[in-house]
């Protein structure tokens, strides 16, 4: 938005919503008319100068997010969503709120590591615009595998939060895994690989989902031909319940002797938990198993979840 308009749009917000007056009175103070009016607020809406909040008494979110904070010390989102929606309708919802939620944390000079998967291309569709200068949008691991590149994929989620942001994007064309440990050692020794590297390194956000092995509706690298029978075989024997990013842990939260890992282009946990914000956006409650290992591995420190998942992760400490 224009600078004169972003102004407009502001003014005319704080006379709406903290002078209560009337669009007609602003259309007058403002000397234009009432559906430019009506435009300027639906514009500050739209790029998060105004933000609404719904408190209702009955409404159980405020309660768990408590929760959440209290068990796993992370700042929470709880979105609302009736249990008669699907699947896909409960992730349009999550990902919206997560747009919401990440674009007034995105600042100019920031580096924003992004991965690759169906809750973060769910989240791209609802970006919002915001202005920002020198900022840049980093793949956080690769998508190739036996049968795809995966660049089309995946450099379609970096374009739309770089287009919203005005940031660059880096995109990082390696495979998700190398069939051998030794071929990660040699490529990472490469400059061009190393300069992704180096931006990874220093991220001021990192935004992600969870990949969980188990569930009702299969992550991206479960389900995309990323892993054989041997490699599904392998992370059973190593108890592995979920991902971030193409680096397994189990339930809780542990990631030493998963073979996989060495093989994988994700960022390490440890790699992960030195970024100062670390968004988790996680849609349906069967992910829960995986959920539960992420936030016990300490990789979130916001997380953006359905009101169902966020009721299934408080009885799941219950009973841990």
């Amino acid at each position: 938005m224009a600078r004169s308009r972003h102004s407009d749009a502001l003014r005319a917000a704080q006379m709406y919503y903290l002078q209560d007056l009337t669009m007609d009175a602003i259309a007058r103070e403002l000397r234009t008319s009432r559906s430019t009016v009506s435009r300027l607020l639906s514009s500050a809406r739209e790029t998060g100068l105004v933000q609404v909040q719904i408190r209702s008494p009955f409404d159980t979110g405020p309660e768990l997010e408590s929760q959440i904070r209290r068990q796993y010390g992370v700042d929470v989102h709880v979105v609302p969503v009736l249990d008669t929606l699907n699947e896909a309708e409960t992730l349009d919802r999550v990902a919206m709120q997560a747009a919401r939620t990440i674009g007034p944390l995105v600042d100019s000079n920031a580096i924003i590591g992004v991965a690759w998967g169906a809750t973060l291309s769910a989240v791209s569709r609802h970006l919002t615009r915001k202005v920002t200068h020198d900022s840049i949008v980093v793949q956080l691991n690769g998508a190739g595998n036996m049968q795809t590149t995966g660049i089309t994929y995946a450099s379609d989620i970096m374009r739309r939060f770089g287009s919203a942001y005005g940031a660059r994007v880096e995109q990082f064309p390696v495979p998700a895994f190398f069939d051998h440990a030794s071929t990660k050692t040699a490529m990472w020794n490469e400059r061009s690989v190393q300069r992704i590297l180096d931006l990874q390194d220093r991220m001021s956000i990192a935004i992600f989902g969870v990949g969980s092995v188990d569930s009702d509706y299969p992550s991206h690298v479960y389900a995309g031909g990323y892993l054989d029978e041997h490699d599904l075989s392998m992370l059973a024997a190593d108890d592995v319940v979920g991902d971030v990013a193409t680096v397994f842990f189990r339930s809780d939260g542990s990631s030493d002797g998963i073979t996989l890992n060495s093989r994988s282009t994700g960022p390490s946990h440890e790699k992960l938990r030195q970024v100062r914000r670390r968004i988790c956006v996680v849609s349906g409650a069967s992910k829960i198993n995986g959920l539960q290992g992420a936030l016990a591995a300490g990789l979130a420190t916001d997380l953006i979840l359905d009101e169902a998942s966020a009721r299934r992760l408080v009885s799941f400490n219950g009973h841990s």
